[in-house]
């Protein structure tokens, strides 16, 4: 579960913020499920753009978690708008999800 990001300390804050928003589905967190792909920060616009997948590229509860993911965001970070991003390349799979995760869904 690797993300790329533009600002190490910050993307740490962001996906320790992010463990709240749960897959309503398997119970896990975006973060240790590996939906989150990339977080960058633009300062000279004032701006966040997150990049995440889903485990499916008609997940039913796709648009729930970007907006979650997005609330979560601003609440982290007031001063900065967020753009969440959808990615389907490369796809989802299970080597994404990370040694605690696999834990929590006995895998």
């Amino acid at each position: 579960m690797d993300v790329i990001t533009n600002n190490t300390l910050r993307c740490t804050i962001a996906l320790a913020a992010l463990e709240s928003v749960v897959d309503p589905e398997l119970g896990l967190n975006v973060v240790d499920l590996g939906l989150i792909c990339q977080v960058d920060f633009d300062d000279a616009a004032g701006k966040i753009f997150v990049q995440m997948m889903l485990t499916a590229r008609f997940c039913p509860m796709g648009e729930s978690l970007i907006n979650a993911i997005a609330r979560v965001m601003e609440a982290t970070f007031p001063f900065a708008g967020i753009t969440v991003l959808q990615t389907f390349d490369p796809p989802w799979d299970h080597s994404r999800i990370s040694p605690e995760g696999k834990r929590f869904l006995n895998r």
